[in-house]
């Protein structure tokens, strides 16, 4: 379903895209890909500093940020572009797929996560859902992950119970939705909703929204992973 969206236009006006990563090869097929798949390429980075000057130039709507680069990673370039352009949203596209990486580029202001490795639809996918104030992680971010997951097998942490309006509450977190609209879409009030919010924190072990649904991936819990 997601490569038939590809052919299909936008329905809205052409997100202007920049890509900023250091492998002038990959950067270029990365934007001749979203151009074909019907967003402006406005153009291409190889460094930090082309990334924020470039930034502060074309004010682009969505930058898609490489985190390893050298002289300055993304993660720092990702905060200096979110100053210069502060209407951007960014989008990290990395090899890493520890947990730890999701909750630094959102701290550091992106918000998407996307591996370097998942599919083209998949990317654009998230690309044509992420909104800023919010973190999009793709879901290939742990798929076949387990490999490389440090330490945390299945054996020592058992998944946690949850109840069915849990499940449903983390599947809308999944999807990267505010408390706001979940309550609103669930057909239930806000404090009921925040309930449900606080309850997921306290089975999970964490402490915000996006290590819930960092934690639900790893734990195989997000309901649109397993059931679709």
């Amino acid at each position: 379903m997601a490569l038939a969206q590809l052919d299909r236009p936008t329905q809205r006006v052409q997100a202007r895209v920049l890509v900023v990563d250091d492998h002038r090869t990959f950067a270029e097929l990365l934007s001749g890909a979203l151009a074909s798949a019907g967003m402006d390429a406005v153009g291409t980075a190889h460094s930090a500093a082309q990334a924020v000057a470039m930034a502060q130039d074309l004010q682009p709507d969505i930058i898609v940020m490489d985190i390893e680069m050298p002289r300055q990673d993304g993660l720092a370039a990702t905060r200096r572009v979110r100053e210069v352009a502060p209407h951007a949203v960014v989008a990290v596209v990395t090899a890493h797929r520890d947990p730890d990486w999701v909750v630094r580029a959102a701290q550091a202001g992106a918000s998407a996560f996307i591996p370097k490795d998942g599919s083209l639809a998949e990317m654009i996918d998230v690309l044509s859902r992420v909104q800023p104030g919010q973190m999009l992680v793709a879901p290939s971010t742990f798929a076949g992950g387990p490999t490389c997951a440090p330490a945390t097998s299945p054996d020592r942490e058992p998944q946690p119970q949850l109840t069915r309006r849990e499940q449903e509450v983390l599947d809308c977190l999944g999807r990267g939705m505010q408390v706001k609209a979940i309550a609103r879409v669930l057909g239930i009030t806000l404090e009921t909703c925040r309930g449900y919010v606080k309850s997921l924190h306290a089975k999970l072990g964490v402490r915000s929204q996006l290590e819930a649904v960092v934690k639900a991936q790893q734990l195989g819990l997000l309901g649109s992973l397993h059931e679709h």
